[in-house]
């Protein structure tokens, strides 16, 4: 149940010799129509890879047919000549499906500052090309890990059509996009413009709220195709949700894959004057050392989650503030609440929950503990 589910599309997933290893390293993922309709959304980050500069152009027409993807080089701060080689992978793919080049995404994950084997991974692409099937989007996920450690994929099936995804990162997670390769696709019969709206909307309360080390890559990538194959044409309304559900679910999965983290944790803030300023809080907290220590010591130190609101410039009041830890209400009205001892931090998901009461607007932020605790030996370097 991956990126082929949804009718139009097909995918492969190859060893094209780019990564040391001999692990899956190439991708492809084709729309096979009739319809071509895309969005995309892309990294923050000023220092960004060529094929992020290459697929920026691609989809700005609203319209992509194909999406080639290779892991184990990001072709980042490579100058022109990586710039070059993306639209080399553009142009290859293009060939062998008989596409216009510039329907063609580019997306790459791994190393910065080397540049990639351009004769394996054309060779790759030919291969790749030759191989798509109906059934090739686990194949597709898992060419695209880099310290991934398990593919990551969604799907949302609908009354009569669906949406499916694919999505890699385990490290530099950081709104701006988080750290990853996203490729979606629907069936759904929906105009750029729709493709557009609803991937921003979704993003924003998915992929931009997941937050595990604070860093932000250079390669970050989105993209949404739709075949318009199921005939199908949902509100903007219908689709929005299940795109933003499938986008959270993919979103969790990038955080419970995080690097070494031992504990993934949701932080919801609730009545905040405004929605900037539950994000705001939230994101402060997420990225609190001392807090991250904290919870992977088990401690429900509510003190540190405290002194991390109280440097924003959010609107509230301090001795106004509730917060919970799994459900036990440790500080209430900025004071001390409900003893500590009671919160049990022993499992993998953990819940703080705060209320500023300030308000109505709420926001959740995802994040972990980052422990760092993986084998180095077996990882492969994420961009």
């Amino acid at each position: 149940m991956t990126v082929t589910t949804p009718k139009g599309f097909t995918a492969s997933g190859i060893a094209a010799g780019i990564k040391a290893s001999g692990r899956a390293d190439l991708a492809v993922v084709q729309n096979t129509g009739p319809h071509f309709a895309a969005a995309g959304l892309f990294t923050r980050n000023r220092v960004h890879a060529a094929p992020v500069k290459w697929s920026r152009q691609a989809v700005s027409d609203g319209q992509l047919a194909a999406v080639v993807l290779n892991s184990g080089g990001a072709n980042a701060c490579t100058g022109a000549d990586g710039f070059a080689d993306a639209a080399r992978m553009a142009a290859a793919t293009a060939g062998h499906l008989r596409l216009p080049a510039d329907d063609v995404a580019v997306c790459s994950t791994g190393l910065i500052g080397i540049r990639l084997p351009m004769d394996t991974v054309l060779e790759g692409i030919e291969t790749a090309c030759a191989g798509l099937t109906d059934d090739g989007g686990a194949a597709a996920a898992t060419a695209i890990m880099t310290t991934d450690s398990v593919p990551k994929t969604a799907v949302r099936e609908q009354d009569g059509w669906s949406i499916g995804g694919m999505a890699k990162g385990a490290g530099m997670l950081a709104p701006g996009l988080a750290t990853m390769l996203v490729v979606i696709t629907t069936d759904a019969d929906i105009t750029a413009e729709q493709c557009d709206a609803a991937l921003r909307d979704a993003c924003r309360v998915s992929f931009d709220r997941a937050d595990s080390d604070g860093c932000m890559s250079t390669n970050d990538t989105v993209l949404l195709l739709a075949s318009g194959a199921s005939a199908v044409a949902p509100g903007t309304d219908a689709f929005t949700d299940a795109l933003t559900e499938l986008c959270h679910d993919l979103a969790g999965q990038l955080i419970a894959d995080a690097e070494g983290a031992s504990h993934e944790i949701a932080i919801e803030v609730v009545g905040a004057l405004y929605e900037e300023d539950a994000e705001l809080v939230g994101r402060e907290i997420a990225r609190s050392n001392l807090f991250k220590c904290a919870i992977f010591g088990n401690d429900p130190n509510w003190g540190r989650v405290l002194s991390a609101i109280g440097v924003t410039d959010a609107d509230f009041d301090p001795d106004m503030i509730d917060v919970s830890f799994n459900g036990v209400q440790v500080c209430r009205g900025g004071q001390i609440g409900e003893d500590r001892s009671l919160v049990d931090l022993t499992g993998r998901h953990v819940h703080v929950l705060v209320d500023l009461h300030a308000g109505e607007h709420t926001a959740t932020i995802l994040t972990n503990d980052l422990t760092y605790e993986y084998v180095k030996e077996n990882a492969e370097y994420s961009s």
